[in-house]
C-alpha cells in the first residue's frame, strides 16, 4: 500500500487546522491516498477542542501575549502547543481502518508507541475502556487519559483527537518535546502548581533528534500498518481549499468563540 508523509514544518495556526481538514476531505473522496503529516508551529499557540468553551482559556492574556488561538475540527481539551511534533493522520473508514473508533485510535497510537520504544523513550499504553478514565476535570488536554493513549512514567505523553464522518476520520495529536508549564497554568487558569499530568521527551530523554524521531515515526506507521510512505506535499485542490477554510472556518472569530459556523463551511 503507497500512502502519503506530508512533513509541513512549522506553520500559522488557522493553516494547520485548515490544512489537517483539506486533507482529510480530499481522502475521503478518494482524491488521495491515507495521510500522515507531521508539523509545528509557527509561534506558540493555543488549540481548543472542537466542542470545548473558550472560557476554558485565559483568552485576554493570550491577545496580550499574542498567542493565536484556533479550534480544532476534532474533540478532546486544549493544548499549549510549542516545542513539540504535532501530527494528523486522515484515511477511509475501511480496511485496516473499518472497525470502531477505539480500535483505530489504538492502532495510531501503537505505531507512535512503537516509534518512541525506538528512539529510546519507554512507553505504556492505556488497554482499558472502562469508565474512571478521566484524571481530573482540567479543561487541558493532557491532564486526562483514555483508552489507547501513550504514557511515559505514568504521565500522559502524546494528547490526541479524533473527528469521524460517515466515510472516514481525522486524527490529531500533539507530543511534547519541552513544555513551558508557567504559560500553560497561566493560559489555563490554573492555581494549582502541584505536579501535572503530563511530561515532555526532553524531560525523559538527554540528546533528543527532533529529525530522527521523524524517521522513526515513519518507519513505524510502515511495518504498523505494512504501507509505503511516500513523501509529498499537499496537492494544489488541498492548498486551495485550506486557504476557503482559513477565511471562512478557521481564521474566523465566530468559528473559534464557538458559534455556529457558516454552512458555505461545512464540508
Amino acid at each position: 500500500m503507497l500512502w502519503r508523509l506530508l512533513d509541513s514544518g512549522y506553520c500559522e495556526a488557522a493553516y494547520n487546522m485548515a490544512l489537517d481538514e483539506a486533507i482529510a476531505v480530499s481522502v475521503r473522496r478518494g482524491g488521495s491516498p491515507p495521510t500522515l503529516r507531521l508539523y509545528g508551529w509557527n509561534i506558540v499557540s493555543v488549540s481548543l477542542g472542537s466542542f470545548q468553551k473558550i472560557s476554558d482559556i485565559d483568552s485576554d492574556l493570550c491577545a496580550t501575549r499574542k498567542i493565536p488561538v484556533v479550534r480544532r475540527p476534532t474533540g478532546g481539551r486544549a493544548i499549549l502547543h510549542g516545542d513539540e511534533l504535532t501530527y494528523s493522520f486522515s484515511a477511509k473508514n475501511e480496511g485496516l481502518f473499518s472497525k470502531n473508533l477505539f480500535e483505530t485510535y489504538h492502532a495510531i497510537s501503537l505505531a507512535f508507541a512503537t516509534a518512541l520504544e525506538g528512539s529510546g523513550v519507554a512507553v505504556a499504553m492505556r488497554l482499558e475502556k472502562e469508565s474512571g478514565a478521566v484524571l481530573t476535570k482540567s479543561p487541558v488536554c493532557f491532564e486526562s487519559t483514555s483508552y489507547g493513549e501513550v504514557s511515559c512514567r505514568g504521565k500522559k505523553l502524546i494528547g490526541s483527537a479524533q473527528k469521524r464522518w460517515d466515510d472516514g476520520f481525522l486524527q490529531q495529536g500533539s507530543i511534547p518535546y519541552s513544555i513551558d508549564y508557567e504559560m500553560q497554568r497561566a493560559v489555563f487558569k490554573q492555581k494549582n502548581k502541584s505536579d501535572s499530568h503530563m511530561i515532555a521527551i526532553k524531560e525523559i530523554h538527554d540528546d533528543w533528534d527532533n529529525d530522527r524521531f521523524k524517521q522513526a515515526v515513519k518507519t513505524a506507521f510502515e511495518k504498523t500498518f505494512r504501507c509505503t510512505l511516500h513523501n509529498e506535499t499537499p496537492s494544489p485542490d488541498e492548498e486551495a481549499l485550506a486557504a476557503e477554510l482559513v477565511s471562512k472556518k478557521y481564521g474566523n472569530l465566530s468559528w473559534t468563540l464557538g458559534e455556529k459556523p457558516l454552512k458555505t463551511v461545512l464540508f
